[in-house]
């Protein structure tokens, strides 16, 4: 009976799975700013995954990733003393880790807030 009703809802397109799925990746990473690759994650999680996850993410490039990335360090840098090595090692560290639990790529992460750092130490 629950199959038949879901296949009902689906031939009139009150089920989506496409929709969906492209749906969820727009909003997502427009506001939490997270990679594909936690972007899949979370698809998976909601039953969305293989060819229909796929294509929902083929929305986002690389430099979608990469501008999203250098956004988030500019909104979370914090101040901090560039005469103090370990002051910005610190900072560094941090906006490092905040990149990777949004599933930012190692070097992505360390190269984005190296540069922001770097820049906000020259001005």
């Amino acid at each position: 009976m629950a199959a038949a009703l879901l296949d009902r809802f689906e031939d009139i397109g009150l089920i989506d799975d496409v929709d969906f799925a492209e749906m969820w990746v727009r909003s997502r990473f427009a506001t939490k700013g997270l990679s594909k690759s936690a972007l899949r994650r979370e698809l998976a999680s909601k039953g969305i995954d293989g060819p229909v996850a796929e294509e929902a993410l083929t929305e986002l490039s690389d430099e979608d990733e990469l501008g999203a990335a250098r956004e988030l360090v500019e909104r979370r840098m914090r101040p901090f003393d560039g005469e103090d090595p370990a002051a910005r090692d610190r900072e560094l560290r941090r906006l490092v880790g905040m990149l990777a639990r949004k599933g930012h790529p190692p070097g992505r992460a360390f190269r984005v807030a190296a540069e922001a750092l770097d820049a906000g130490n020259n001005q």
